[in-house]
C-alpha cells in the first residue's frame, strides 16, 4: 500500500445507480433500536463483517449526517468514511471519501431497517465503481463477493442473537 486516494464523493442515491451493487437482507430477532446499537458499536463490526479489523469513529458524538470514521480491513485496506444518512432505528448510509485502493473510484453502503413482528429486517446494499481493472475484477468476483456479504449477514444474526439473548429471556 502506498497511500490514500480520494474517491468520488457520491450522494446516497449512488447505491441505486452504481455499476456494481450487492443487496441482501436478513431477519433479526432484535428491535431496530438494538440493531442501531450494534451498528454504532465500533467493536461489533469485526465480529460480523470479518473483512473488517478495526473501526474508529473520527467525529465526536452525537452521530449524524457528516459523521466520519476510519475502517481498516484485511490486507491493510483503509477507508475513510462519511455518513450520508443517519436516521436512528431506520436508516444509515455512508461513502468512502478516501481509500487505500487506487482503483476504487466510488464506494457507498446503505443500511435500511424495517420493524417486523419478530424484530427487524436489515437490507444492506453495498455499491461501488472502479477503474477498468478494478471493475473487471469485481465482475469476475461478484458471485463470491455476494456469498461473502450474505455470510456477513448470517454472522450479524449470530452476533445479535448472542448479544441480546439475555434481554429476550
Amino acid at each position: 500500500m502506498s497511500g490514500i486516494y480520494p474517491c468520488v464523493r457520491v450522494d446516497a442515491d449512488f447505491v441505486e445507480v452504481a455499476p456494481h451493487r450487492f443487496s441482501n437482507s436478513v431477519e433479526l430477532n432484535i428491535t431496530p433500536e438494538q440493531l442501531f446499537q450494534v451498528l454504532g458499536d465500533a467493536e461489533a463490526w469485526p465480529k460480523w463483517a470479518k473483512v473488517i479489523t478495526d473501526v474508529r469513529w473520527t467525529s465526536p458524538e452525537p452521530r449524524d449526517v457528516g459523521t466520519t470514521r476510519t475502517v481498516t480491513m484485511r490486507a491493510g485496506i483503509i477507508g475513510n468514511e462519511e455518513f450520508l444518512a443517519w436516521e436512528p432505528y431506520r436508516h444509515m448510509a455512508f461513502r468512502f471519501n478516501e481509500c487505500s485502493i487506487r482503483g476504487i473510484a466510488a464506494f457507498a453502503e446503505d443500511y435500511g431497517i424495517v420493524p417486523t413482528t419478530a424484530g427487524c429486517r436489515l437490507t444492506w446494499t453495498l455499491a461501488m465503481s472502479g477503474d477498468a481493472v478494478t471493475s473487471a475484477s469485481i465482475r469476475l468476483a461478484a458471485p463470491l463477493m455476494n456469498l461473502t456479504f450474505r455470510w456477513f449477514l448470517r454472522n450479524l444474526r449470530k452476533v445479535t442473537d448472542v448479544r441480546f439473548a439475555s434481554v429476550a429471556q
